[in-house]
């Protein structure tokens, strides 16, 4: 076919000059008017014909049971699970202006395994297939670098229709974390008593999504971490800095299968503590610590009111301030003061409480001023050149302190022969070390050396402890639930909030599914004060909690809270935890160091696609047997409980009655003498 002709000629350039000049001045103004119209017309066409053809997401990166897609309304990543295209999780992007969604350009289009863009003088973001940690899933690797010297980069994940676990442990332990809030702080481990809005003594850089999501963040990124109730979490680093945003997204069939994945991923082989501890009661010394001579007696007390209440089994907890005054009886013989301390106790076992602080009027800094070994002893501010070091002094007991430096092998060796000596001549079986979280430099917002930054601290010293033996006990744990040791749980207030009794089985599942399966819950009633201190309904209620967990301590003995009837009650709970719990999680404890599951699971551990138990945060389940659904509410004698799994049978251990998984039994019976308790 012939192309059209088209007139080339152009308009003589008198006539359409003259005829302009001989336009009146309202003319003219028309005809501009008309021009700005045609203009904005054909300017508000092209964009809602962009609008139009535009997608509101696109595919960036497509692996084969998922992708990541960008979603140009809001500017956030989407991941996706194929073949369906569920949605997975949605990732608000911080780190680059809203306004400027990202075409889907990519920058290293050689390479089909990555989508790279930038953002000029803003961010750099890199997303890729990444080997899988484990099969069955696929996995993304996120990564964010500023491109700006004041660049900040941040992430938000949705809490829209997904549950979130892991991450860190707060004052009111909630499962999931979705109704938990924090303003933006440091990813760090802290001590809640002192600051109870901060981040508690148990953490790790994973969250896991009722979707079937893990997020693991990279070790040696610094990390602040926000949460908003039921809207988002969101993962930043601080600003200023080089570092880049990195984290590893996987994508599981759901979220037991998720977790599954993670525990059998490569990493250290898991070592067991003592399990002669699980058996054991503790008791906590509450008495006079004014001087040795009023230790003893007080011990002495206690040992014969818990043999004449037939419970003279167990282990004595003397605290940080008894165990240095005992300590410094350095007059009396070593063989002898051993002696003397296990006469006072026995048959019960004794545990000491050290710490790795001390006062700078204690013999033990001044001397070690003394000698001119304080440098190398203590932790220290990093001097200007030319200048010596200087001890960093904090605060520990409302005490100025200096604390132990973890990353000279010579104050590590000197901490542990000290250690060794102290248990040996008070004849200890156990010694708990209080004061492991925090990092004291960014306490003081002084920089810390690279190998203490984020929780280098608690990593260090946990690591030297574990030398110390398998009767370890330590007050917090990042990255180090494979060493053998018992963990302690924070303190909770006597009442029955999430700061309190409510608290307590999220706590559980919290730190089991983060790996620590060995902890210590706080006394029996709590050893905070609270509104319900002393009240004899919430002691039975958290005691038959207790029951099913590791260890069974106590502050307040129950002759003293409560009637006859609660302490009998006491002995039974004691005798069932050492004949049928213990038996249970030595069983379980196989499986966590094979194959790193949790021996505490939650519900969703057998209905892992069923909604009703991504929520439930008053039951648990001690490996895939058992379920205890205890009572949590003042005065309650009912409850609804969820029997997970479907197409399994539970029998009620009390009542032999036999119920369909997967279904609610609603206002089911728990008088104050009851705990309801099914085997699978």
């Amino acid at each position: 076919t012939m192309p059209l002709s088209r007139h080339t000629g152009q308009l003589p350039e008198s006539t359409w000059t003259l005829g302009f000049r001989e336009m009146t001045e309202p003319w003219k103004g028309a005809v501009g008017c008309l021009g700005v119209a045609v203009f904005f017309a054909m300017t508000i066409g092209i964009i809602s014909w962009q609008a139009l053809e535009q997608p509101p997401e696109e595919w960036v990166l497509r692996g084969r049971a998922g992708g990541m897609l960008w979603e140009r309304r809001r500017g956030a990543l989407v991941l996706r699970a194929l073949p369906a295209g569920r949605p997975v999780v949605a990732i608000a992007v911080g780190s680059v202006p809203a306004a400027e969604p990202p075409p889907p350009r990519d920058r290293c289009w050689h390479d089909g395994r990555q989508f790279c863009y930038s953002w000029e003088e803003d961010a750099e973001l890199r997303l890729s297939l990444q080997p899988p940690a484990a099969s069955g899933t696929e996995c993304y690797g996120v990564r964010w670098t500023p491109l700006r010297p004041d660049g900040m980069l941040k992430d938000c994940f949705s809490m829209a229709n997904v549950s979130w676990y892991g991450g860190p442990s707060t004052r009111a332990q909630r499962w999931p974390l979705n109704s938990a809030q924090s303003p933006t702080q440091p990813f760090v481990t802290g001590d809640l008593s002192t600051n109870p809005d901060g981040f508690g003594p148990v953490l790790d850089r994973y969250f896991l999504g009722s979707t079937g999501v893990t997020v693991t963040v990279e070790p040696d990124v610094p990390l602040l971490l926000s949460l908003e109730s039921n809207q988002h979490f969101c993962l930043e680093t601080p600003g200023g800095g080089e570092e880049p945003l990195q984290y590893l997204l996987c994508l599981g069939t759901d979220v037991a299968a998720a977790h599954r994945h993670t525990g059998s991923a490569a990493g250290p082989a898991r070592t067991l503590p003592g399990t002669a501890l699980l058996g054991s009661p503790i008791w906590r010394y509450q008495g006079q610590e004014g001087s040795a001579a009023r230790i003893k007696r007080g011990l002495r007390s206690l040992a014969r009111r818990l043999k004449r209440h037939h419970l003279q089994e167990g282990v004595v907890v003397l605290g940080e301030r008894g165990t240095a005054v005992l300590a410094a009886t350095d007059h009396v013989p070593s063989e002898r003061r051993k002696r003397q301390v296990l006469a006072l106790v026995e048959p019960l076992q004794l545990s000491i409480t050290l710490s790795p602080y001390a006062s700078i009027t204690s013999p033990l800094f001044l001397q070690s001023l003394h000698r001119g070994e304080a440098a190398e002893y203590w932790l220290s501010r990093q001097p200007r050149p030319g200048d010596s070091l200087i001890p960093l002094l904090t605060t520990w007991k409302g005490q100025l302190c200096a604390r132990l430096n973890a990353t000279s092998e010579v104050a590590l060796g000197w901490y542990l022969a000290r250690a060794r000596r102290l248990r040996q001549a008070l004849g200890a079986t156990y010694v708990f070390f209080e004061g492991v979280e925090g990092n004291s430099f960014l306490e003081q917002d002084v920089p810390p050396p690279a190998q203490l930054a984020g929780d280098g601290y608690t990593r260090a010293l946990a690591a030297a402890l574990a030398t110390l033996g398998n009767g370890t006990i330590v007050s917090a744990g990042a990255r180090s639930s494979h060493l053998p040791l018992f963990i302690q749980m924070s303190p909770l207030h006597s009442d029955w909030s999430h700061a309190g009794l409510k608290g307590l089985i999220p706590s559980v599942l919290h730190y089991s599914l983060l790996g620590y399966n060995f902890f210590i819950p706080d006394t029996v009633g709590g050893s905070l004060a609270g509104d319900a201190a002393g009240d004899p309904e919430l002691f039975v209620r958290w005691l038959q909690i207790v029951t099913f967990l590791p260890v069974m301590a106590f502050g307040s003995p129950p002759w003293l809270c409560c009637d006859s009837w609660v302490l009998n009650l006491t002995r039974q709970c004691i005798q069932r935890h050492r004949d049928f719990v213990v038996p249970l999680l030595l069983k379980y404890s196989e499986e966590w160091q094979s194959l790193g599951h949790p021996i505490f699971r939650p519900a969703w551990w057998l209905s892992p696609t069923d909604p009703t138990a991504f929520t439930v945060e008053d039951e648990f389940l001690i490996g895939d047997e058992v379920l205890v659904a205890p009572i949590t509410e003042k005065g309650q004698m009912w409850r609804d409980i969820f029997l997970p799994g479907a197409g399994h049978l539970w029998l009620d251990t009390s009542t032999a009655r036999v119920f369909d998984g997967g279904t609610v039994l609603r206002n089911y019976s728990a008088s104050l003498a009851e705990v309801p308790v099914f085997v699978k």
